[in-house]
């Protein structure tokens, strides 16, 4: 089944063991270099004794490397390298002192059309033995393997095993004496990676698309998303199974409705209290529910919050034990169940000032060894390696170690006031430094649209920052995390209320005497850049420049382009028709917009077409508004590339500078 996505986080000694960085001066130049880079250290994961680590890091261009670290010799040995086109590194884990597991996955053409992918491979700590843990290849499949599985259970005390639930299809018949394979389905397997023999645990299922275990080996939960047996069009419905302790047989566990929200979704399983944590909708938004899998499905509200979803648990060690849950207000926040944790975590911000987010990635075996990242607003994060039994810290190394040493713009929580009343929340970043008074100011309206901006670090507002302009990001309506009344109809169907709320951001930095009212642009990502050019396209005289990345130009263009997957109606329900899918699609008013355009767009984009530019540049040529499209060649959604985000930051940081100065 073909899927994309719908467009679319006490004491102690230290010692730095990892990176140096430098600081930079601040020409349009340094500044795209400094913060254009791509983030360094990419994901950390430590050995069950502690004795190494395993960092992913960025290398040149868009190529990401992973490399083993000795903690005792600081001996380096690298055991995987990709190049970024298509093939991306996502993450490498040690399922045993000697053995790891890597995923790579990325975008790619199959039969004209982009889709993503992913892959595992099991390498052993030397690089040694790089081997693919799925279904054997083949070139007689019956269809296209985006995924090959995911791990469910690293089985902590099993060294060198894990549980792989592995996709498996069937080859296409042949004559003579090739035999075709028949299995087909998700199942799951107990792999031993020293040799890579497995064991059957589940057998594959056609109607089920994902495994859940109690962190002990014990496969719990199963859900799986319904779909038309004709069309094969999914319905947006996920069903949810389970077993209880000891048996093999699946029971009814629950449904949720995409659409509504409705129901439940599993998240975790507490073996010690044989319960599944799950996240439901509670009088309009997401709460944390206990249901037991006894039998009873007695079910008890663990949280909930009366302003924004609870939306995730902590999870932490081998056997993912749920510490605790998050949420997001003003600011990112974790409620640990666990006393240590909760006083750990304070303690941490007390010794690391301004990194007031703890995140516990990792453990050792013994639980003695803890990998921690911090970070805030005004620090892209540091990796530290924590030692229980004497309270040490030890420095691994920052995320971005371009930005060492620079003064970073502040993020603080506001609230805007919507044209009807409404109140806004919103994020402004302000130039480190300055008077915070008439300055040339950008609207920055996330993607999604179904997503939010939180509080913390993010590179593109404080790129924006540090070339002198004030940053507003609004959570408009139709942003996620808020509860029903506030994603309301949707950033489509309801674009004029969510365009309504970012032109409202723009003229509350003028009322406030934040910005000078002749110095707005507008710059956004993906529905952000459709953000941007309709906002342009409303309001034609307030913005000064525009830069759209990778943007929604034409929902028209948009239903077409998931004609051929299994989220097509979903993608239209959620568009919807009427006289919206015109008045709302910049690429239809782009006779309205006068400011000059910029758009940048990865011609292996799967989430948003790179035609979608294409059109908007002729459409924009064809008004007489000043234009430019950089196109980059092998890119998906993300551009995730130094020397493409480099270069886009250059040409935005031109473009502001001509428009709206410094």
């Amino acid at each position: 089944m073909l899927r994309n996505h719908l467009f679319c986080t006490a004491a102690f000694a230290a010692g730095v063991i990892f990176w140096s960085g430098q600081s930079l001066a601040g020409t349009l130049a340094e500044d795209a270099k400094a913060f254009g880079t791509r983030q360094f250290i990419q994901n950390v994961d430590i050995s069950p004794s502690g004795k190494k680590i395993v960092l992913l890091v960025s290398d040149q261009g868009s190529a990401t490397a992973a490399n083993v670290i000795d903690l005792a010799t600081t001996k380096m040995s690298r055991i995987a390298r990709t190049d970024g086109k298509p093939e991306k590194l996502y993450w490498c884990s040690f399922a045993g002192e000697e053995h790891l597991v890597c995923q790579y996955g990325g975008v790619d053409r199959f039969d004209d059309m982009l889709l993503g992918f992913s892959r595992l491979l099991a390498v052993n700590g030397d690089g040694s033995k790089m081997r693919p843990m799925g279904q054997q290849e083949s070139d007689r499949s019956r269809y296209i393997r985006q995924s090959d599985g995911e791990i469910i259970d690293w089985l902590p005390g099993q060294e060198g095993q894990i549980l792989m639930e592995r996709s498996y299809i069937p080859e296409v018949g042949t004559t003579g004496t090739l035999i075709s394979r028949a299995k087909e389905g998700l199942g799951v397997d107990q792999i031993n990676l020293e040799n890579l023999k497995s064991a059957q645990v589940e057998p594959p299922r056609t109607n089920f698309d994902d495994y859940m275990t109690d962190g002990r080996g014990n496969v719990r939960v199963a859900t799986s998303w319904q779909s038309d047996r004709n069309s094969g069009q999914m319905s947006g419905l996920m069903t949810s199974r389970y077993r209880k302790q000891g048996s093999r047989e699946w029971q009814e566990l629950g449904t949720y409705d995409n659409t509504s929200r409705n129901g439940i979704v599993p998240l975790a399983i507490d073996a010690d209290r044989n319960a599944l944590f799950a996240r439901k909708r509670i009088d309009g938004r997401d709460g944390l529910v206990q249901v037991s899998l006894d039998g009873s499905l007695k079910t008890d509200v663990v949280a909930t919050n009366d302003t924004v979803d609870i939306d995730g648990v902590v999870r932490f060690g081998r056997g993912q034990r749920v510490i605790g849950y998050t949420f997001a207000d003003e600011r990112r926040r974790v409620v640990y169940f666990d006393p240590e944790f909760d006083k750990l975590h304070s303690a941490l911000e007390k010794a690391l000032p301004g990194k007031p987010m703890i995140q516990f990635e990792q453990a050792s075996r013994d639980g003695n060894q803890l990998l921690i990242l911090a970070s805030g607003d005004r620090s892209p994060g540091t990796f530290y390696r924590f030692t229980r039994a004497d309270r040490s810290l030890a420095e691994i190394g920052p995320v971005r170690p371009e930005l060492e040493g620079r003064a970073l713009g502040a993020v603080k929580p506001i609230v805007v006031t919507a044209a009807d009343g409404a109140r806004v929340p919103a994020y402004l970043t302000l130039p480190p430094g300055s008077t915070g008074k008439n300055l040339p100011a950008v609207v920055l309206p996330h993607g999604g649209p179904s997503a939010r901006d939180e509080w913390g670090f993010g590179w593109l507002p404080q790129f924006l920052a540090a070339r002198g302009y004030a940053v507003i990001q609004p959570n408009y309506r139709g942003s996620d995390g808020y509860g029903d009344a506030w994603l309301a109809q949707n950033g489509f169907k309801g674009w004029k209320t969510s365009i309504g709320d970012v032109t409202a951001s723009a003229k509350y930095l003028v009322s406030q005497g934040i910005a000078d009212p002749n110095r707005l642009a507008i710059v956004g990502w993906s529905y952000g850049g459709y953000a941007a050019l309709q906002s342009a396209a409303v309001e034609p005289s307030l913005y000064k420049a525009v830069v759209a990345i990778a943007p929604v130009t034409d929902l028209q263009m948009t239903m077409k382009e998931s004609e051929n997957f299994s989220n097509r109606d979903i993608v239209k329900a959620f568009i919807g028709d009427g006289p919206h899918i015109i008045e709302g699609s910049p690429l239809q008013q782009a006779s309205r917009i006068k400011a000059p355009v910029l758009l940048a767009h990865g011609d292996m984009d799967a989430n948003v077409g790179v035609l979608q530019s294409d059109r908007m540049l002729d459409a924009l040529k064809s008004s007489g508004t000043p234009v430019e499209l950089l196109r980059f060649d092998g890119l998906d959604h993300q551009l995730d590339d130094s020397n493409a985000r480099i270069q886009l930051l250059n040409k935005m940081g031109q473009l502001l500078e001509r428009t709206i100065g410094q």
